[in-house]
């Protein structure tokens, strides 16, 4: 029988585990992680998991026991250093050698490291897992001061539970606005507001020259101290091990619409691939997301189990920062105009990203609406009367209907 050895434990390896099962695929299955603890969601690390209102039980994915009656190896804290795509098999830093006859590679991504004076400070934290969110929560006292290098998703959702907490926090942001790279500049401008009005500092156009004991050094000379510095500049695929399997990487594992690698024994899902995005002319891009970890699992586990692909999913994206609820679809890779629906001072508002008459994103804050009528649009390739999008008196369903 076909066996299938997956390497990452996170959400995107964990679900296609039970995923193959749930297809009826019978032979073997091999799950392998890194951590200690079975595959958990990552995105309440940096919200519910340091506010103290999740514990691990609520973070699982599914209760552990559920691996062993699915007939699920779980192999924890188990670090996979090569794979030999000839022989089929993956070493691992045990000395273990694990054979394949289907292989997924869900190794995720890894924090970006900064090189400057003081990076390897071993007192610097980053936030991709369940032991650095331990860490962060240990700083996160009343009175104590956070310094978040980096204006991201994460560095911002660390900056509000830090605020809930009782702690002071500073963003240091090198671009000229926070979220520069992935969103408009209409949301950028809300959410350093929205942080500023909660009593965070946001510097903007702040380059991070050093890390030093008692905090940050800027370009300009200034010492931003603080208690404890979180680094938060990005991630880069974990994709060391496709290539060394001789795997096609470019920017991650370059996969197709089946997550199938270079190799047609290997697949590839989460965060680590450089994937087509159908809804945007198969334009390539790597995704960041639970939703992408769980349509690729979908698709390799399709694959492997020779059930029809399922359908493309227009990708999506969530954030929750105080009391507002950022929900994004589509991307704006070919847009050419902004439509804003809504208005920001409210905190409710949407931006639609237009190419011709044709929505391919949607940025909504509190506007669950706009959200779900524009990613319907997005998947459907429904035109769009511009004028009326812009008109909160028009309903969703009256202008997807045109």
């Amino acid at each position: 029988m076909t066996k299938v050895l997956i390497i990452g434990a996170g959400h995107a390896g964990g679900t296609a585990a039970a995923l193959l099962r749930q297809y009826g695929h019978e032979g073997p299955i091999v799950l392998a992680g890194e951590e200690p603890a079975p595959p958990y969601q990552r995105p309440p690390l940096s919200k519910a998991w340091l506010k103290g209102e999740a514990d691990l039980e609520a973070l699982l994915l599914r209760p552990e026991n559920f691996y062993a009656e699915h007939g699920i190896e779980l192999r924890l804290g188990a670090t996979a250093t090569a794979v030999d795509a000839a022989a089929k098999a993956v070493t691992f830093a045990d000395g273990t050698v694990e054979t394949y006859d289907a292989l997924i590679l869900a190794t995720g991504s890894a924090a970006r490291k900064l090189n400057l004076p003081g990076a390897d400070r071993p007192d610097l934290l980053e936030l991709r897992t369940l032991a650095d969110a331990e860490k962060l929560k240990a700083a996160l006292e009343p009175g104590r001061r956070l310094a978040v290098v980096g204006g991201g998703y994460v560095g911002l959702e660390a900056a509000a539970s830090a605020r809930a907490l009782g702690a002071e926090a500073v963003v240091i942001e090198r671009m000229d606005r926070v979220l520069a790279r992935v969103a408009s500049e209409t949301l950028s401008d809300f959410f350093t507001r929205y942080h500023r009005d909660h009593g965070v500092e946001v510097l903007t156009s702040a380059e991070v020259t050093e890390f030093e004991a008692s905090g940050v050094r800027l370009a300009d000379g200034r010492l931003i101290e603080a208690d404890a510095v979180l680094v938060g500049v990005g991630a880069a695929a974990c994709e060391q091990l496709a290539a060394s399997a001789g795997l096609t990487c470019e920017n991650g594992v370059v996969v197709d619409e089946t997550a199938r690698t270079s190799d047609t024994a290997i697949w590839a899902i989460g965060d680590v691939t450089w994937r087509p995005i159908p809804m945007h002319g198969g334009l390539r891009h790597r995704l960041e997301s639970v939703p992408n970890a769980l349509e690729q699992a979908k698709q390799a586990a399709a694959a492997i189990t020779g059930r029809p692909a399922p359908a493309p999913e227009v990708p999506w994206f969530w954030s929750d920062q105080y009391d507002v609820k950022l929900q994004i679809a589509g991307l704006p890779l070919q847009a050419e105009r902004q439509v804003l629906r809504g208005d920001p001072a409210a905190a409710a508002f949407a931006v639609f990203h237009l190419a011709g008459d044709l929505i391919v994103c949607v940025e909504a804050v509190n506007a669950p609406a706009e959200f779900m009528a524009g990613r319907q649009m997005i998947g459907r390739g429904t035109p769009v009367d511009a004028e009326r999008l812009a008109n909160p008196a028009v309903t969703m369903k009256a202008v997807a209907a045109g």
